[in-house]
């Protein structure tokens, strides 16, 4: 009886835990305002940003402008452009940030590229980094 009483409460200790871990991260950071997300009822057409960039890639855009906060742990990671696609730079010169994908249980495929610190160059791609196009951000 005892044996079966240390399995419960051990299945219940890790099930905790696994909750405890996988819960959302912490919210914003004082002085940081949150970034205007897209939503179906609110389009985001805003033509300071290409017509190809889907309603979710202007929010990533507009989030990255604010400085977060990013909804993926991976975002704003060192992208390190093994295959080359884009134009040669010192690692960690580009950063990541993934672009939501609706009715995606995971990240997606979709990311914004970008250049620098602040950005100076910005790229999207919607197959996982096989192919890229430029953005070009207006003021």
């Amino acid at each position: 009886m005892q044996r079966w009483i240390r399995v419960v409460l051990l299945l219940v200790a890790a099930f905790a835990a696994f909750h405890w871990w996988s819960g959302p991260g912490p919210g914003p950071q004082p002085g940081h305002e949150a970034a205007p997300r897209a939503t179906a009822e609110a389009p985001a057409a805003d033509a300071r940003f290409p017509a190809f960039l889907p309603p979710e890639g202007v929010a990533t855009l507009r989030t990255i402008e604010h400085g977060g906060p990013f909804p993926h742990d991976r975002d704003g990671s060192v992208f390190q452009n093994r295959e080359r696609r884009l134009p040669d730079q010192p690692r960690g010169y580009y950063r990541e940030y993934t672009v939501e994908t609706p009715g995606s249980r995971d990240r997606g495929a979709r990311r914004i590229v970008t250049g620098g610190q602040p950005p100076a160059v910005y790229y999207y791609t919607d197959d996982h980094y096989r192919t890229f196009r430029r953005v070009e951000v207006k003021p």
